[in-house]
């Protein structure tokens, strides 16, 4: 399998780097699409289309190529992988049944691949991506391979969507199924986020809606702890700083803790709601965003895999949570960059509302503030 990125500002700069990056007989069959909201997405999808390019697609906090970090703009990663090989699945879930609808695309999936793997963008801020999740478990089992993020908006919180040829909503999920027999796909995920202070408890939740812990409100607890002041329901940044100042770290019985920040806050009640599910009577920690140490964490992860069982790669896709770029700033490139030097192949990335993967030594789970690399190597 060949692989290239590109980028571009708009539509018009994708058909020229398109159009370069096919010049020398390249023919791409495979779109991996993160980009801006503000961007035209149906336009780029036309462009992939006029080339018979089947497209993967979701909008973003942020986009990145090989070692390079975008904002407002469309990055793209073009593979020639063989069309037997893989498929692309998109529904949509207004009545909220997210676990119905991923295991129906799995139950397809099992029906035209022994072994399928799964690349999986959701949107809407209300989905339960671990509902997402299970749907694949019901069909594959526990061990099945399911990687992705969920879809950002440029930190606007409002509306994301996903897309793919003549496709797109702000409710779905788009699923790109992968012969496991043909192409290797791995993945590692690493956060860092440090615990602090004594073990909570939730005593009042519904599925991602955290109310109480401890029985206090969760807002009024986040704010104490968080030393946070002049709170305002009128601020969109109160959310961000909610999210990445103090998030909620979800202890697990088996593998790591999950990491579960609130996204969006009810301020009549003081509750919030968190990316993924918070059952009531788990046990919670609070945490501090890491030092750049963490950094390094995820370069040595990558590193880690490639040794141990990943030598070589095709490409590279790279979920990372929008609040890290939030907590790094511009230091965030050192990470990209190292990451992209392990194996030096065409690589894409996003920042996104949460990555969806197996946590370290545990279960497929919805986590946040994480970083995620997925490889890619067709077998010959």
């Amino acid at each position: 399998m060949k692989a290239k990125s590109i980028k571009g500002k708009s539509a018009e700069e994708i058909i020229i780097a398109l159009q370069e990056s096919m010049a020398d007989g390249f023919k791409p069959t495979l779109a991996i699409v993160f980009l801006s909201i503000k961007q035209d997405r149906n336009a780029v999808c036309e462009i992939l289309d006029e080339e018979n390019i089947a497209v993967f697609g979701a909008t973003t906090n942020g986009e990145f190529i090989d070692e390079e970090l975008e904002k407002g703009s469309i990055t793209i990663l073009l593979l020639d992988i063989n069309q037997e090989y893989f498929q692309i699945f998109f529904e949509e879930y207004p009545d909220k049944n997210y676990r119905e609808v991923t295991k129906s695309i799995a139950q397809k999936a099992s029906e035209k691949f022994t072994q399928p793997a799964f690349l999986i963008a959701g949107s809407s801020m209300e989905t339960d991506a671990e509902q997402l999740l299970l749907g694949f478990e019901d069909i594959c089992g526990k061990q099945v391979n399911v990687f992705g993020g969920m879809a950002g908006d440029d930190y606007a919180f409002t509306e994301q969507f996903v897309f793919a040829n003549g496709k797109s909503s702000n409710v779905g999920v788009i699923v790109l199924t992968l012969d496991e027999d043909k192409v290797i796909i791995k993945g590692k995920a690493t956060c860092g986020w440090k615990a602090v202070g004594t073990e909570k408890t939730v005593t009042k939740s519904e599925g991602n809606h955290v109310y109480t812990v401890d029985n206090i409100p969760v807002l009024e607890l986040t704010v104490k702890y968080g030393g946070m002041k002049n709170l305002s329901k009128e601020s969109r940044e109160v959310a961000l700083e909610i999210a990445t100042t103090l998030p909620i770290q979800l202890q697990r019985e088996e593998g790591d803790p999950i990491m579960r920040p609130g996204l969006v806050v009810d301020w009549d009640d003081g509750s919030f709601y968190c990316s993924g599910s918070v059952p009531q009577g788990s046990k919670v920690r609070f945490s501090l965003p890491p030092d750049f140490d963490v950094m390094e964490e995820v370069i040595k992860g990558a590193a880690e895999m490639k040794e141990n069982e990943m030598p070589e790669a095709d490409a590279l896709i790279v979920f990372s949570c929008a609040g890290r770029i939030l907590a790094f700033g511009p230091m965030m490139n050192m990470e990209i960059e190292g990451v992209n030097k392990i194996w030096n192949v065409p690589m894409v990335g996003m920042f996104s509302n949460a990555e969806l993967a197996r946590a370290t030594n545990g279960n497929l789970e919805m986590h946040n503030l994480t970083t995620y690399c997925v490889v890619l190597k067709e077998k010959h």
